[in-house]
């Protein structure tokens, strides 16, 4: 790796002696790990697990994800492993449900973990301020299938009017991306000293415009994949020095390998020392504020339901958990016990997917959404279903037309792959019409010719976390 000057005087600076093993690290093979959806799919896959994650592992090989379709059905999710250290302080610190934000959250990787580690009565609001990553958020939360989830459009300022809102905050703040080398080859590139100042600025911003929304006693979690203190040390330094704060110490284990090389309490990742990326974390605790007025949280328990279709509730599992309404001829679903919340964050912010989609009026007919086929409520025993293999599952999510069997119902159906639901076809007799989003659809001309399968699943049910 042909590395700037500049960043190999830091690595010999900060490293010392151990500047040649890092060095050396950057030019091996970045290490794969995968998480799986434990609502889709038993942990009894798991081999060879990352050590602070409890559902992830290192597989051992590298496929392309993209032609697995149990990736398309959220059974599992890409994620670097040093980042799902964000584990350790669910584990520690949060036990009771809370409003948590996600802030800088497209691809999806920290809010899927989330999700699959807050408790049951909890809501995540995943943003990016950015809309064509916040599109790719609304994909990646949608196939993890989870309904308490809002993602949202916004920039870190717009936050502020939800002042005391949010029990958890999360940023990954955009960095100068030093922990991705090996990943990503073009950040080589782009990294100088300017930029690092650059990014610097902005994350100070974030944490400035960000601080207002979080509770007194509520949890910031600041975290970059970069190894140089400005963006890291100097910044959780100036946080605490300017606000009410103070950080708090996260459990684990000295065989992890995880270092503290300048403060106790802020978390480092680095490639020479760990399976994983480089990355920092650290926890922060806001302290009472009596100057600021927490926002008040909009209440409809009486409020009128738009009335829905008979039956369609019965698509869900446990419907009795949910508000349904009808927008649009959009019919939702979101859960009633946030629905307040929810109502909240409408007012203030640019919301572009919560909850789950059931169906679309057209006419007569209920078209069914997608969310609804890899929502971890669905009640397949609603649906007409056909099972394909794995051939016609890619040429499925390549959004090409399947040939179904002559006495396959005409009907809206569930397409399943090994009984995981990948979406929806209307079968009109001579053809059936492929529902697959067309934004998700594989965009390749090339399909292998055999199973690029990551994970075997069995026929175990996971129950409803």
């Amino acid at each position: 790796m042909n590395l700037p000057p500049d960043f190999i005087t830091f690595a010999k600076t900060f490293f010392a002696s151990e500047s040649e093993e890092f060095l050396q690290s950057l030019n091996r093979p970045a290490p794969t790990s995968i998480r799986i959806n434990r609502a889709k799919i038993p942990d009894s896959i798991i081999r060879n697990p990352v050590p602070w994650a409890s559902s992830a592992y290192y597989p051992d090989k590298r496929p392309i994800f993209t032609y697995d379709p149990l990736f398309h059905t959220g059974c599992y999710y890409v994620q670097e492993a040093s980042s799902m250290f964000l584990e350790q302080v669910f584990n520690q610190y949060i036990q009771s449900p809370v409003c948590m934000l996600d802030l800088c959250a497209a691809p999806g990787g920290k809010s899927t973990h989330a999700l699959s580690l807050l408790p049951e009565g909890s809501l995540l609001v995943s943003n990016d301020v950015i809309r064509s990553r916040a599109d790719i958020l609304v994909e990646n939360t949608t196939k993890w299938g989870y309904p308490n989830v809002i993602v949202t459009n916004n920039d870190a300022s717009d936050f502020k009017r939800l002042t005391h809102f949010f029990d958890v905050v999360s940023v990954d703040a955009p960095c100068s991306g030093e922990g991705l080398f090996r990943k990503d080859p073009e950040s080589v590139n782009q990294w100088s000293l300017n930029n690092i100042s650059l990014c610097k600025e902005r994350q100070q911003r974030i944490l400035r415009d960000i601080w207002p929304c979080l509770k007194p006693g509520g949890l910031l979690i600041y975290s970059t994949c970069t190894y140089n203190t400005k963006e890291n040390e100097e910044n959780i330094e100036r946080l605490l020095n300017t606000f009410d704060a103070e950080i708090l110490p996260i459990r684990h284990e000295k065989t992890w390998n995880i270092s503290t090389p300048v403060h106790p309490n802020i978390y480092r990742f680095f490639p020479h020392k760990v399976a994983g990326e480089g990355f920092s974390l650290s926890l922060i605790r806001k302290n009472d504020e009596e100057s600021r007025h927490p926002i008040r949280i909009k209440t409809s328990p009486n409020k009128k339901q738009s009335p829905v279709v008979p039956d369609i509730k019965d698509r869900l599992i446990h419907p009795e958990k949910f508000r349904f309404s009808v927008k649009n001829n959009i019919i939702t679903a979101f859960p009633e016990e946030i629905v307040p919340r929810y109502e909240t964050i409408r007012s203030m912010l640019k919301i572009i997917s919560a909850g789950i989609t059931l169906a679309e009026i057209k006419g007569k007919d209920l078209s069914p959404g997608q969310s609804s086929a890899t929502s971890i409520y669905l009640n397949k025993n609603k649906f007409e279903t056909i099972e394909i293999d794995y051939k016609q599952a890619l040429h499925y999510l390549c959004k090409e037309m399947l040939v179904l069997p002559p006495e396959t119902p005409v009907s809206h159906l569930l397409v399943n792959y090994k009984n995981h639901p990948l979406g929806f076809v209307k079968n009109i007799g001579n053809r059936a019409n492929n529902l697959y989003p067309q934004d998700w659809r594989i965009r390749t001309r090339y399909l292998p010719e055999e199973e690029t399968i990551v994970i075997n699943t069995d026929s175990q049910e996971p129950a409803l976390p």
